[in-house]
């Protein structure tokens, strides 16, 4: 499911954050947003989510926002926190499983469909051997796999992800990278993830956009964006472009 932007804007107290955003998010691939702390990543997915009143345009495929009410549009989009707020006493399963809501009816009564989603879902993030547990009594690398886990049992066609290995050590992390990979791959997800790691984005992306200051810089195919000049404009801070013995791009401050 493609995702346009059209001239998109998000002011918060009359502070413009995001200003004069018109993309194509590509369907069926993973788009990785990159850019400095306060440069709009969290705020554009959040609009893309519905969690903020924008200015301009949206549309999920061939529909408009405007037209989806919220339960139409959780069955479009999930979207993943930075920080999500868990109340104390669910099991691992039962986190996971709030992702089925907009299927259920307004009891949540689970059917077939649900539980094999959520299985599913605990087994691509290896959570399977601790669905029983207790939420609470998780390390914060494996809240945040069950917070993806959630994500993806949800099904909707487009993934949108704050930052999702932020908690995880180095092996999840990768991991996660390349579930997310997996997904867009053999399930045709559209996954949209805000990223810190120029590594990650420029190995596991399709397609690459670059904010400064609520405004694309420049967006395309990982080996157009990721350049030292626009990286360099966009942190504000020189940044040298290499490639390791494999051939893959290796960033760092000049």
């Amino acid at each position: 499911m493609e995702v346009s932007l059209r001239t998109v804007g998000v002011s918060y107290g009359g502070r413009a954050v995001l200003a004069d955003v018109s993309l194509e998010l590509s369907g069926g691939a993973l788009t990785a947003i990159l850019g400095p702390n306060g440069s709009g990543k969290s705020t554009l997915l959040r609009a893309i989510a519905g969690l903020v009143p924008i200015e301009g345009g949206l549309s999920l495929g061939e529909r408009s926002v405007e037209g989806l009410d919220r339960r139409e549009r959780a069955r479009c989009v999930a979207f993943l926190p930075q920080r999500g707020e868990i109340p104390a006493g669910f099991t691992v399963a039962e986190v996971v499983a709030m992702g089925r809501a907009p299927h259920q009816d307004a009891w949540h009564r689970p059917g077939p469909d649900d539980a094999r989603a959520v299985a599913e879902a605990l087994a691509a993030c290896e959570l399977s051997a601790l669905a029983d547990r207790g939420f609470e009594a998780l390390s914060g690398g494996e809240q945040q796999r069950a917070h993806l886990a959630r994500v993806l049992a949800q099904g909707a066609p487009v993934l949108l992800l704050d930052e999702p290995t932020s908690q995880l050590d180095l092996r999840h992390a990768r991991a996660c990278h390349e579930l997310l990979r997996r997904c867009v791959d053999e399930r045709g997800l559209t996954c949209v993830v805000a990223m810190h790691d120029l590594t990650a984005a420029a190995r596991f992306a399709d397609q690459v956009v670059l904010l400064d200051a609520g405004r694309v810089l420049a967006s395309g195919a990982p080996d157009e964006v990721m350049t030292g000049d626009l990286l360099g404009r966009a942190f504000g801070s020189p940044i040298e472009v290499a490639r390791g013995p494999d051939g893959r791009p290796m960033f760092s401050a000049a």
